[in-house]
């Protein structure tokens, strides 16, 4: 039994990481077009199933910032009753990459792209929780809602302005209390005083609608799954796996580092992670994925085993069991200005601005990554992303250069390193520079490699050079 011998630190930790997940988990689900409840349910599956393997012993799993856009374009483009069928094939999928043991290489993909999505995924969210803020109907695209704000002043309800703005302060300055008091989380002290000022003032603003767990949860039927027969409907599958999987693990290792425990076993976690997602699209939920808000909650409130994560599931079952009417009473406002804040921590300044000093390249993928996804989506975002880092490793990788030496009177030139189509233009202008009229000896021996391209075009190069009498250019 997990936390036998550590029940103490691990109550109190599940205390306050439920009470952390709390606002996130309706904030997300409001964000997603999809009722509130369904954000506690997964948050439930991610303590009460998740919970119990074994991936990793701290690292806690709910509904995700992250995951917001992708959700809404999906809820959007094919209706809620198809969210359940989306989450589930991404489940499997996840447990299918699992016990083919691909979780390790989730550690492959490049940081840059990584940060990238997270900084297109903070600026989406940014860009679409200021109209909610407002109490404003937001545009459908991205573009349209950043070149909409100049306009937002004109519509706004400014008492919901206050109420969110109250709470993103409230969340800043709680950084700043007694440490003995930060052990009841920023967001729901923001949350709180926004929802008792709305309800002492009367305010009349736009509230949580609630329609209880039981009847939020819409397991999905047999004519649902006709949905993945589209190809825009297995893209999302794709991205709603590959997106929650790469912030999972990425989250693993930054866990791993605050911590002396055991380490995060990779493709267990990832399992983990399929098996919850899989629950969750049973039960109509939303996808969920480790949460690094939670999780470093979680260790800093002392937790020491598994169990804490799986008490807090409990918590979040029995609030919205047994107070569901408390969320009634929670300002739409409030939650917008959680999921601002929440946008603003995911825009990596510091990460940008230390890499455009040390690994400019770098730097360029992140912000081309994250500006993909402003001007499509999230998928299509990513994948010009990752090809901009595969390109960008292949040059990085192609460097050849020329050495040229005299020996006798004759030239010998020496070509290093990697000879691809990439580096074909400076190779030829190299070789085509070399003295006419002289003798030339080229050495290949030093390439690592050499691909069809190149070879084909040093043959041609070859067969032009006049050599010398008696001698001829050697390949």
């Amino acid at each position: 039994m997990p936390g036998a011998g550590t029940f103490r630190e691990d109550f109190g930790a599940s205390v306050v990481v439920a009470l952390v997940a709390l606002p996130l988990c309706v904030g997300v689900a409001v964000a997603s077009g999809v009722p509130a409840e369904l954000g506690i349910v997964t948050g439930v599956v991610g303590g009460l199933v998740t919970g119990w393997f074994r991936g990793s012993s701290l690292q806690v799993s709910g509904p995700a910032a992250g995951l917001t856009v992708l959700v809404y374009e999906a809820v959007q483009a094919y209706g809620p009753a198809a969210l359940g069928v989306l989450v589930l094939a991404a489940g499997l999928l996840q447990l299918g990459m699992g016990v083919l043991r691909l979780g390790r290489w989730f550690r492959a993909i490049s940081v840059a792209v990584v940060h990238g999505m997270l900084a297109g995924i903070g600026l989406v969210l940014i860009s679409g929780q200021l109209y909610a803020l407002g109490g404003v109907e937001a545009p459908g695209q991205t573009l349209a809602k950043l070149g909409g704000v100049h306009g937002l002043a004109a519509q706004a309800d400014w008492a919901a302005v206050a109420l969110g703005a109250g709470t993103i302060a409230v969340m800043t300055l709680w950084r700043r209390v007694p440490a003995r008091l930060r052990l009841v989380p920023g967001a729901l002290v923001g949350v709180a005083a926004a929802t008792a000022a709305a309800v002492l003032l009367r305010l009349p603003v736009d509230k949580v609608r609630v329609t209880g767990v039981l009847e939020a949860v819409s397991p999905p039927g047999w004519g649902d799954f006709g949905v993945l027969a589209s190809v825009g409907a297995a893209g999302t599958v794709i991205a709603l796996a590959l997106i929650a999987s790469a912030e999972t693990l990425f989250s693993a290792a930054a866990v791993d580092r605050m911590h002396d425990g055991p380490r995060t076993d990779y493709d267990r976690e990832l399992v983990a992670q399929g098996m919850g997602n899989t629950v969750c699209g049973l039960l109509g939920a939303l996808p969920m994925t480790a949460v690094i808000v939670r999780s470093s909650a979680n260790v800093e409130a002392g937790a020491r085993t598994r169990a804490s994560r799986i008490m807090h599931g409990g918590w979040l079952l029995l609030f919205a069991v047994a107070f569901p009417q408390v969320l009634e009473t929670v300002p739409l406002a409030a939650l917008a200005g959680v999921l601002l804040h929440a946008g603003w921590k995911l825009l990596p300044a510091r990460a940008v601005a230390a890499l455009w000093r040390t690994h400019r390249g770098e730097a360029v993928v992140l912000l081309a990554t994250a500006t993909a996804i402003v001007a499509t989506n999230l998928f299509e975002g990513v994948l010009i992303g990752l090809g901009l880092a595969i390109a960008k490793a292949a040059w990085e990788t192609s460097h050849v250069h020329i050495e040229e030496v005299w020996e006798d009177g004759e030239l010998s030139v020496r070509v290093v390193g990697n000879a691809s189509f990439l580096r074909l233009p400076k190779l030829l202008d190299a070789l085509e520079a070399l003295p006419h009229g002289k003798p030339v000896r080229l050495d290949l021996s030093g390439l690592r490699h050499l691909d069809h391209a190149c070879l084909t075009a040093l043959e041609g190069w070859e067969h032009r050079r006049v050599p010398a009498p008696g001698r001829e250019g050697v390949i």
